[in-house]
């Protein structure tokens, strides 16, 4: 099947699809700028897949600190992301989401003047909001309570990516978060930070925690032999503390770095957010032994 594309039944949010790439987009402007930006974000999507296939095997290989010479623009979006994390062990492929979006909103920029845009690939946003817009968005915590995290707004000058990732996500995860998502000057970069950060999240010895190896769920998966995570067992709250204390610290390390604005880690019913997240509302909590919990870098030093 080739790539397709469809108006969703609001007219003014476009859906395109193609292989595993599924977009919504939607930009406002002039009459002529969402035209052009629209029609220049369908003619660069029926292009992306095809030059990503033609790089697979490098995309699918572990990312040295000086990269793999991929060719694509996209292929780079994904290198550049994950390069700084050549140390954990990821490849090009834990960026590809955010980079397709990043890729997709930076050719509709280009080519029109818009005063608000988003491309969302699955949960990761590329975003560009002018002077006086803004973008609502709900996080998404364990799926059986998909509200849980509660919403954040962002404005003009906020950080362009958002990525979410987690055991119950798209992809396979090496932790057990039910969610991380991260706020970052792209997508690209959010996507990668996000899945290191849900890796993080973890009880390693736990025995009843269930791993299987990536291949046995998906033969062409990046993650080969490595154990992925398919069930988590019910936990303790100091379970649960210590598997996002894990999460906490790697992604206080990315803050520092310059790697991310802010991130949000959910395991059950306990929440952690590092950073600064633009306009947080949590929900009302639905038990008084609910936890959510704010670090800053200052508080993990002296915990």
């Amino acid at each position: 099947m080739g790539a397709s594309a469809r108006w969703l039944p609001d007219g003014k949010r476009l859906h395109l699809q193609h292989g595993p790439i599924d977009l919504i987009i939607e930009v406002s402007g002039t009459l002529d700028s969402v035209d052009v930006a629209y029609r220049k974000a369908w003619e660069r999507f029926q292009t992306v897949l095809g030059e990503l296939v033609e790089e697979l095997p490098l995309l699918r290989t572990l990312c040295p600190a000086d990269g793999l010479g991929l060719q694509g623009a996209v292929a780079h979006r994904m290198e550049a992301a994950v390069k700084p994390h050549a140390a954990r062990m990821l490849t090009p492929m834990a960026a590809v989401a955010g980079a397709v979006a990043d890729e997709v909103l930076e050719v509709m920029l280009s080519a029109s003047d818009l005063d608000r845009a988003y491309v969302n690939n699955g949960g990761d946003i590329a975003l560009f909001l002018g002077e006086g817009q803004r973008y609502d968005i709900a996080m998404i915590g364990n799926p059986e309570n998909p509200a849980r995290l509660g919403t954040i707004c962002l404005r003009a000058g906020d950080p362009a990516g958002i990525a979410t990732s987690g055991r119950h996500g798209r992809s396979h995860s090496l932790g057990i978060a039910d969610s991380v998502t991260v706020l970052a000057a792209t997508a690209a970069e959010a996507d990668a930070a996000a899945t290191l950060i849900a890796n993080a999240v973890d009880l390693p010895e736990h025995p009843l925690v269930k791993r299987v190896a990536a291949r046995d769920l998906d033969p062409d998966s990046d993650l080969g032999d490595r154990l992925v995570t398919v069930d988590v067992p019910p936990l303790s709250a100091m379970e649960t503390a210590r598997a996002l204390e894990a999460g906490v610290q790697r992604a206080v390390d990315f803050q520092a770095k310059g790697m991310l604005k802010a991130a949000a880690l959910c395991l059950g019913d306990q929440i952690r957010v590092v950073g600064d997240l633009p306009g947080w509302q949590t929900l009302p909590k639905k038990d008084p032994t609910e936890r959510n919990i704010k670090v800053t870098s200052e508080e993990l030093c002296l915990a």
